[in-house]
C-alpha cells in the first residue's frame, strides 16, 4: 500500500514535489480475543501500544519500525512493518506530528519522551475514548497549544466483564413458636386442656403448624 503510494506521488506531475509521512494498519481478529496488528510506516511518528500496569501505571510501548522513509520523497523508497498481538484491555494510540510539535510551559517541544511520559503516567481508564480525552486535555494545558494541526485516533479491545458476584439468598426466617409457661400447678380438664385462667387470653397457635400431644 505505502509503496503504490509512493509511487503514485511521484509519477502524478499535478502532486508536483510532495511528499507526506503516512501509518497503515490491518487488523485480523484472533480467535482467542483481541487482534493481530501490522502496521506499516512511512516516516510517520510512532504509535504507542498501551496497557494497564500491575503497578497502577501504564505501560507503554513504543511502536516504530526502523527502515522507512516519506512517502513520495524516493523512488524504491523502503517501508518497514511490525506485527503484534493486541489483547483485551490494551489500545493503540496514533498521532500525527502537530501533537509532539506542540511546546510545553517551558517552550520545549513535547517530543516524544514527553509523549511517552504523559502516557505512562496516567490513572485513568485505558481505553479509546480516555486516550483522546486525555491528550486534548493535555493539548489545551500547554501554554500555546499547537502550532500544527493534530490529528488523533485511539482503537481498544474491551477487557472482560466481571462476573456478578453470587449472593446467596438469606435463610428462611423460622416461624414463631408459641409462647408456653410452666405452671406448677395442673388444672386440666377431662379432655387434657388447659382452661384461661381469668383475666388472660389463650394464645393461638399459628394456622400452619399443627401441635400433637
Amino acid at each position: 500500500m505505502l509503496s503504490a503510494l509512493n509511487t503514485m506521488l511521484l509519477t502524478d506531475v499535478t502532486a508536483g514535489s510532495r511528499f507526506c509521512t503516512a501509518l497503515f494498519g490491518l487488523l485480523e481478529p484472533r480467535e482467542d480475543s483481541g487482534f493481530t496488528v501490522t502496521i506499516a510506516t512511512g516516516g510517520h511518528p510512532p504509535a504507542y501500544h498501551v496497557r494497564p500496569d500491575d503497578s497502577g501505571a501504564v505501560w507503554v510501548k513504543s511502536v516504530h519500525p526502523k527502515g522507512s522513509m516519506l512517502v513520495g520523497a524516493f523512488p524504491q523508497a523502503p517501508f518497514a512493518q511490525t506485527t503484534f498481538s493486541l489483547t483485551p484491555g490494551e489500545s493503540l494510540f496514533l498521532y500525527t506530528d502537530g501533537l509532539t510539535e506542540a511546546r510545553t510551559t517551558q517552550g520545549a517541544m513535547l517530543g516524544e519522551d514527553g509523549l511517552t511520559g504523559f502516557l505512562h503516567q496516567r490513572t485513568g481508564p485505558v481505553t479509546a475514548a480516555s486516550l483522546i480525552e486525555d491528550t486534548v486535555t493535555l493539548l489545551t494545558s500547554l501554554l500555546d497549544g499547537a502550532d500544527d494541526d493534530v490529528a488523533l485516533l485511539a482503537l481498544s479491545v474491551p477487557g472482560p466483564r466481571p462476573h456478578p458476584t453470587a449472593v446467596s439468598p438469606p435463610p428462611p426466617t423460622p416461624p414463631p413458636h408459641p409462647n408456653t409457661s410452666a405452671r406448677s400447678d395442673d388444672r386440666r380438664d377431662r379432655h387434657g386442656a388447659i382452661p384461661a385462667s381469668a383475666g388472660s387470653r389463650p394464645r393461638p397457635f399459628p394456622s400452619d403448624h399443627l401441635i400433637v400431644g
